[in-house]
């Protein structure tokens, strides 16, 4: 079964760019990514660009585009990877060694499975 994971962080938490720190980090991240390769679990995987957001609503028959999600949130998603994994339980197991984990929130849903015409 396919799980989205998304990943989110308040900013200013974590790793910042430019650091040592953060080097280490995208070692871990490159790692960590040839570990599910190898394995066959990874689906897709991308980082989001938290500058270039385009929400459109629909509501009673007109259509809004804003720039932004305007969530009620102060965490930003970042990121998202999409693992074809046995269940909850192996989908967890990944998560969990996230870098992402240690100052955000990884989180997983199961897919519907709806299939493309």
């Amino acid at each position: 079964m396919e799980y989205p994971i998304t990943l989110h962080y308040r900013p200013g938490e974590g790793p910042q760019e430019g650091t040592p720190e953060f080097d280490a980090e995208m070692e871990r991240w490159r790692e960590l990514n040839e570990e599910m390769r190898r394995a066959g679990v990874l689906v897709a995987l991308s980082g989001l660009r938290p500058e270039a957001v385009t929400t459109v609503r629909e509501r009673d028959g007109h259509v809004s585009i804003t720039d932004g999600p305007y969530a009620e949130t102060k965490e930003i998603l970042f990121s998202f990877y999409i693992l074809d994994v046995a269940d909850l339980d192996a989908a967890t197991a990944w998560a969990a060694k996230m870098p992402s984990a240690a100052y955000g929130s990884n989180e997983i849903r199961p897919t519907m499975g709806f299939e493309v015409a």
